[in-house]
């Protein structure tokens, strides 16, 4: 089901022109929803692909530069793996104490010294 934007010579004004099916956007002779005008040029629109999520997850573990360093325990690779993780899944940080977390690893802190400041290495035995 496509939608096309057009640009009306009319109005001035860019709109979006829905069709059932590219067909159908074909045959038609598009008319402007804001003042009725045919005098339309069609643009050229961005396109979005939607990706599962498993499909984002798979792409981000196929990426070497992302896991590189991890196995080294590495905290600035730790952080940036958080980081990648957290725009993949196109979540914001809203707690506080795993945002400082990601910081301090970003500085180089070693895991470790940031879970016994935090208190996170007695909730987790």
């Amino acid at each position: 089901m496509p939608i096309y934007e057009y640009y009306c010579f009319d109005c001035r004004k860019k709109v979006s022109l829905f069709f059932r099916t590219v067909s159908a956007a074909q045959e038609a002779t598009p008319v402007c929803p804001i003042c009725g005008g045919t005098r339309l040029h069609r643009l050229v629109s961005r396109v979005a692909v939607v990706h599962s999520e498993e499909d984002r997850m798979d792409r981000m573990m196929e990426d070497p530069s992302l896991l590189a360093g991890l196995e080294n325990e590495d905290p600035r690779a730790l952080a940036k793996f958080m980081r990648t993780m957290q725009n993949e899944l196109g979540e914001d940080i809203d707690d506080p104490e795993l945002g400082e977390m990601i910081d301090r690893l970003e500085a180089g802190e070693p895991p470790e010294a940031i879970e016994a400041s935090l208190g996170l290495n007695e909730t987790l035995a």
